[in-house]
């Protein structure tokens, strides 16, 4: 009777202790995180590198009828990621009241659709207004007043010299953050964008007698810093007003100075209580003719005030650009600007069409850790799902290909593996340097020698670096060949083997190896819908 009551003790205490083990591994995962090396970053979901494979809903789309369709496009996307909205004015719709009703649903539906989340938290700044602020404030314009402009005339944009506004929104902030930690503790959250697109449309920076006076007094002592100075092409000072440091350009960086101050203490207050990676989003100027301030919002994260705006809000993990410039002189280039050392690239805003989806490539060759389109549900009333889904047909096909292969794709960005082209305006031959090997890549629809150039310039393709000899090609609308370089060059060559095939839990699967018209003529050449080809070379 002893050893069974023994025997049944025992099993008991095993149960427990495995029950209690399982809770505590269910306690300890890990937090999302950001890391660094070698100046290359990752986000890390569940302690490995995860890419952001993302769609971002209509503004107005956070709501509970508007949903269904906002999944509906999530589901054709085979995205992995939401982003969408929370609005203030939802949240505390009366002073220290708060309703995390619509977090809740949305947390809810995510684990039902097995999407992770971004949330946008749309309060002081919308694209450089203060709509989404609670009503309570937006009636005693007094209190939380807009900015004045040059002029004197009046401005629909929020002053961000606002104390009582900046501790109102980071008390707000930080009970949504409190909330998240609370509610959701496997983490479907992966960041959170603190404001929208801030800044000032119509004026260069606040002119009223509050914001003349800081203007006119010392600039702030982190902005002093050799490294600050030195990244704006300033000459290192001790001390001064900020025309006397900053010349023709003390305007908008008191403004970025002002607005990121602003942002950046909202900011700490959510870090506070949740450490969740944070992010910035930027309405971008164009990047190639440096115009003045007066010709796009002042004060958001630019990417020539990145350093202003790295010294005011070191709670903000990352500053990430909206992408709305189709051309590829100018949208590589805000990829190349975006990507810092100090600074992880993440495009959480990008156009939706074809000429936009080709700058996926390149994110991953840069380093990113997600890629995301704008306005992915049929904010259009009567938009029928086949519509939708002819919308989003680019990116769709893009996502399904990598959805399978997501964690290698971010492992191999984050370990500088992915090499890209994209199809220029020109139709242009592009190169990609591989070591002992150079890929040429042409674009458009094409068998044998006879090419039919693309209508419009959507092609791209990857490479990705798995050996010396040995790589993955993908792409769309294009035509690989190769080179021998380097030790190689003068080498006679062939290609050792070509597999077509796709990634599943980590382990390359062969769908056929192609051979004689699928890589004759130069190489393997690729259609419309994208594909995985897992390549050998050699020199004989």
């Amino acid at each position: 009777m002893n050893t069974t009551i023994n025997k049944f003790k025992l099993i008991i205490l095993l149960l427990t202790s495995a029950s209690v083990s399982v809770f505590a591994q269910a306690k300890e995962m890990p937090i999302p995180k950001i890391i660094e090396k070698d100046g290359r970053h990752a986000l890390l979901v569940d302690g490995q590198p995860f890419l952001i494979l993302g769609g971002q809903a209509h503004n107005s789309s956070g709501w509970p009828g508007m949903m269904p369709q906002v999944w509906s496009a999530i589901e054709t996307m085979h995205a992995n990621t939401l982003e969408v909205p929370i609005y203030w004015e939802q949240i505390e719709p009366q002073p220290g009241k708060f309703d995390f009703s619509v977090v809740d649903m949305l947390l809810k539906q995510g684990r039902e659709h097995k999407v992770h989340l971004v949330p946008l938290w749309f309060a002081t700044w919308k694209n450089g207004s203060n709509h989404y602020m609670p009503e309570w404030m937006k009636r005693d314009a007094v209190k939380y007043p807009n900015i004045t402009g040059k002029a004197g005339q009046p401005v629909d944009s929020p002053s961000p010299h606002t104390l009582a506004a900046m501790e109102a929104d980071a008390k707000a902030f930080a009970e949504v953050m409190k909330y998240l930690k609370k509610a959701d503790p496997q983490h479907t959250v992966l960041m959170v964008q603190v404001e929208n697109e801030p800044g000032a449309w119509g004026s260069v920076r606040d002119y009223s007698e509050a914001a003349q006076k800081l203007f006119e007094g010392q600039v702030p002592s982190e902005l002093l810093q050799p490294e600050v100075l030195n990244a704006l092409n300033k000459p290192v000072v001790s001390g001064g007003t900020w025309t006397e440091v900053f010349g023709k350009d003390a305007d908008e960086y008191f403004q970025a100075w002002s607005v990121a101050r602003y942002i950046g203490q909202v900011a700490a207050a959510g870090k506070a209580v949740n450490s969740l990676p944070l992010y910035v989003n930027a309405a971008l100027r164009d990047p190639l003719s440096n115009p003045s301030a007066s010709n796009y919002e002042s004060g958001g994260p630019t990417d020539n005030v990145i350093p202003i705006w790295k010294a005011a809000a070191p709670a903000i993990d990352l500053l990430a650009p909206d992408i709305y410039m189709p051309e590829s002189e100018k949208a590589l280039k805000v990829i190349e600007l975006y990507d810092r050392t100090d600074n992880p690239l993440f495009v959480p805003e990008i156009g939706s069409g074809e000429e936009y989806v080709r700058y996926f490539y390149p994110v991953l060759a840069h380093g990113g850790i997600g890629f995301s389109p704008f306005g992915i549900d049929a904010n259009r009333i009567g938009e029928k799902k086949e519509e939708t889904e002819t919308r989003l047909a680019s990116i769709s096909k893009e996502y399904a290909m990598a959805t399978p292969m997501m964690r290698e794709l971010a492992k191999w960005s984050f370990e500088g593996k992915i090499r890209s082209v994209v199809e220029h305006e020109d139709h242009a031959e592009q190169t990609i340097d591989l070591g002992l090997w150079q890929a040429k890549v042409t674009f458009g629809a094409s068998r044998r020698n006879n090419v039919q150039t693309n209508e419009k310039p959507v092609g791209k393709a990857m490479v990705v670096q798995l050996g010396e000899n040995e790589f993955l090609l993908i792409g769309t609308l294009c035509h690989f060949t190769f080179q021998p370089v380097g030790a190689n060059s003068g080498k006679t060559w062939q290609y050792l083997k070509v597999e077509e095939g796709r990634y599943e839990d980590g382990i390359f699967k062969l769908l056929r190896i192609r051979n004689g018209d699928e890589t004759d003529w130069g190489g393997p050449r690729i259609g419309a819908e994208p594909v995985v080809l897992r390549t050998k070379l050699t020199t004989r």
